[in-house]
């Protein structure tokens, strides 16, 4: 079967499309995220995933950069918790472009990597996939059946980048300041023996 994948990053193209190779399906690479900031990470993630389609023997396909309309999809939910309704707009927005590019390039099927994430549901994800594409969506978890671990592997042997955020301004944010809270002392903690 000839499979759009949707790419949002390479560690979990690696697992993602290995496992795909593996049950006999031809993948298009579709590497889709104007979510990600800023340009140089997105510069990054897509030169490393190009390093995956090499090493794995696909064609990758980099999406439109339309960062003004994702803008425009999230607009409003700023403040919102990682994994909660902006991420569930972004994924939205993903996969109905992959599912376009899927029919665009005659591909059979469509899947994502979203669900390698750690962080992310992949029940959520195909239940998504599922609403916008129907049958031509591939439901899978490919972080399940060790995918998550297998992922890791092949990112130390090929040396990929490891990001160490989602990707979009917001979730760049909290990490920053996650990395602050952590670094600044604990008022809790202060001496307060006079």
């Amino acid at each position: 079967m000839k499979m759009s994948l949707h790419i949002c990053c390479a560690v979990c193209a690696a697992g993602a499309s290995e496992r795909l190779i593996q049950e006999g399906h031809h993948i298009e690479g579709y590497f889709f995220n104007p979510n990600l900031y800023p340009e140089e990470e997105y510069l990054l993630r897509l030169e490393n995933a190009q390093t995956v389609a090499r090493e794995m023997g696909f064609h990758l396909t980099e999406g439109p950069r339309n960062f003004l309309d994702w803008d425009d999809a999230v607009a409003g939910l700023a403040s919102e918790p990682e994994g909660g309704a902006r991420c569930l707009v972004c994924f939205k927005f993903r996969l109905a472009q992959t599912h376009r590019f899927m029919r665009e390039t005659g591909c059979d099927a469509f899947t994502t990597t979203l669900t390698m994430g750690s962080n992310k549901s992949g029940i959520l994800i195909n239940q998504l996939g599922c609403e916008i594409g129907g049958e031509d969506f591939l439901e899978r978890d490919f972080k399940k059946k060790d995918g998550f671990q297998r992922a890791g592997e092949l990112a130390e042997r090929w040396g990929l980048y490891r990001q160490h955020y989602c990707g979009c301004r917001y979730s760049l944010k909290a990490m920053e300041t996650r990395f602050n809270q952590k670094q600044s002392p604990n008022s809790l903690h202060q001496n307060t023996d006079q």
